[in-house]
């Protein structure tokens, strides 16, 4: 597992280490000098990002933060990001990493929210941070890192003062991550408190997928390195581009912002053997120029894990045509774990995001709650896992108990399994087009599109119509060299007709800018929907 100069760590004593949050500590001893993070705002070896993490701990506790207590990150991917998640994972305290392209008042409802008693900021988002805690009077302590905020301490002097050995008394913490918010008011996902209440005793045993991943693409610590490409307050790269690599004693090389080219230089410069993306950029990596994309070795790829949101069938073809048979899926959300499949498996079953690892892990149910037979749509029920992996929504009872239906719950998501137990998912419930009272997936619409040379993004979705209640509308935002042009409708929608059954087709397509996605990728539809409900302009 190791480098020359360094030991190998028993698993006796990773299980012990990992049930106080301190699993980073054994390779700060066994390999001080690896990279542990490299990022174009700084490096940190294992020694390093370990000795700081226990600095912020001391500075923390010194300021009246005690396990138990609630602190919220907002910070882009640099290497303090690291140093807090450690120092919240090992002093008992729940970390709330937040999405730092929100506004004001959305950060400061989630600081109250979690009941936040500490906020670290990255001094790039001074104007939102400092109008948002300003709301908040319950947050007592703030730091300030990559420059000053206004009411917040500076991060480095507070830590220069702490020494950086090992806590004495080191307490297992956790994340509670919020949902998208897309309806309502984002949600605080939380696990079972026993978790962190004993002293760390009852951290929750691997889950399913992580077992998987763990088989499929395991880690050498010493010689593997890991592609962190999206934002880290999001619970994908946070558990497989962050925690995880680290855990492991494996490099994490971190983006600050997402960009095609770059993401090639940075495997062929670090000789990248692991990464975690999304769709949407598989599409933007393959729509590089040939000429590009020839320029970058990308052979050190032994694993690409991919989740967040559904990936066309012909985009992960030829994606694997490229990397080869290294790509990954998983189905999972920052609520719980479901199903995991490997590059071989997908090849034999295209558009599946895998078989459960028993038949009632997943299930599908109709309306009534019946479970469904093989090759019926339905919606897809994820068994929750028991002890203090079980999550509940944070200070909302109603939205928990409406979610879970017995020991399973529900995303929204609409799917089936076939007849060898392989779950494929068709889109989410809210998501549904009726047209003449037939259903429509709208995400079907979309992976024809997306595989004409034209199209750079889609979303397609159904508008009112009074003849068949809602119409197919695919909204189309055309690569570079290509005009949204009448003539240019026309032939995708031709394209559509000689692919899909006709009523699945869409009636018109408007052309937009830049759909409204997340920073992982997903596609907000029913903004986008909002957006066409009044006047629609540019239709064709």
């Amino acid at each position: 597992m190791g480098v020359t100069g360094t030991r190998e760590i028993t698993a006796e004593e990773r299980r012990a280490a990992a049930a106080t949050g301190t699993t980073v500590a054994l390779y700060a001893e066994a390999a001080p000098q690896r990279p542990a993070i490299i990022s174009p705002h700084g490096h940190r070896t294992f020694a390093e990002l370990d000795a700081n993490a226990n600095r912020l701990a001391r500075a923390l506790r010194s300021r009246g933060l005690r396990a138990g207590d609630a602190m919220a990150l907002v910070c882009a991917n640099r290497p303090e990001f690291a140093e807090v998640v450690l120092a919240a994972t090992r002093m008992g305290v729940r970390l709330t990493p937040v999405n730092w392209h929100l506004t004001a008042e959305e950060i400061a409802y989630i600081l109250d929210n979690s009941e936040s008693r500490a906020v670290i900021a990255d001094a790039r988002f001074a104007g939102a941070v400092a109008e948002a805690t300003a709301r908040v009077p319950d947050v007592a302590i703030r730091l300030a890192v990559n420059g000053g905020i206004e009411g917040y301490e500076d991060y480095d002097p507070a830590l220069a003062g702490q020494s950086g050995a090992g806590l004495e008394d080191p307490v297992l913490g956790r994340t509670m991550l919020y949902t998208s918010g897309t309806t309502g008011r984002p949600k605080g996902v939380d696990r079972d408190l026993a978790a962190t209440r004993n002293g760390g005793r009852g951290a929750p045993a691997p889950s399913p997928l992580l077992m998987a991943l763990n088989q499929a693409g395991p880690y050498t610590a010493g010689h593997d390195v890991h592609l962190c490409t999206g934002p880290l307050y999001h619970a994908a790269p946070l558990a497989f581009s962050l925690t995880m690599p680290l855990n492991l004693g494996v490099t994490v090389v971190m983006m600050d912002a997402w960009d095609a080219e770059e993401t090639l230089r940075l495997i062929d410069r670090h000789r990248v053997t692991h990464t975690h993306m999304v769709p949407t950029m598989f599409h933007r990596l393959l729509a590089l120029p040939t000429e590009v994309r020839e320029r970058y070795d990308v052979s050190s790829l032994t694993f690409v894990l991919h989740g967040a949101a559904p990936c066309p069938v012909p985009v992960k073809q030829q994606l694997m045509e490229w990397f080869g048979p290294v790509v990954c899926e998983y189905y999972a959300a920052t609520e719980g774990t479901a199903t995991f499949i490997t590059a071989q498996e997908w090849l034999d079953k295209p558009g599946s995001v895998g078989r459960p690892s028993d038949e009632d892990l997943v299930i599908v149910r109709d309306d009534e709650g019946n479970r469904l037979p093989a090759g019926e749509i339905g919606t897809v029920y994820l068994r929750a896992p028991d002890g203090p992996a079980r999550f509940r929504y944070y200070k909302d009872d109603e939205k928990t108990d409406s979610t879970y239906l017995g020991d399973h719950f529900t995303l929204g998501d609409h799917g089936y399994l076939d007849e060898d137990g392989y779950l494929f998912l068709t889109g989410r419930s809210s998501e549904l087009i009726i047209s003449g009272g037939v259903n429509i997936y709208p995400a079907e619409v979309d992976d024809v599109l997306l595989t004409h040379p034209a199209v750079a993004d889609v979303g397609t979705i159904g508008l009112p119509n009074e003849e068949w209640g809602e119409q197919v509308v695919s909204v189309v935002e055309v690569h570079d060299g290509h005009e949204p042009t009448g003539e240019l409708a026309e032939e995708l929608r031709a394209y559509c007709r000689a692919r899909l059954a006709g009523y699945k087709c869409p009636r018109r397509i408007e052309f937009d800018g830049q759909l409204p996605r997340s920073y992982t990728g997903k596609l907000y539809r029913r903004r986008l929907r909002e957006s066409y409900l009044g006047a629609a302009t540019g239709s064709a």
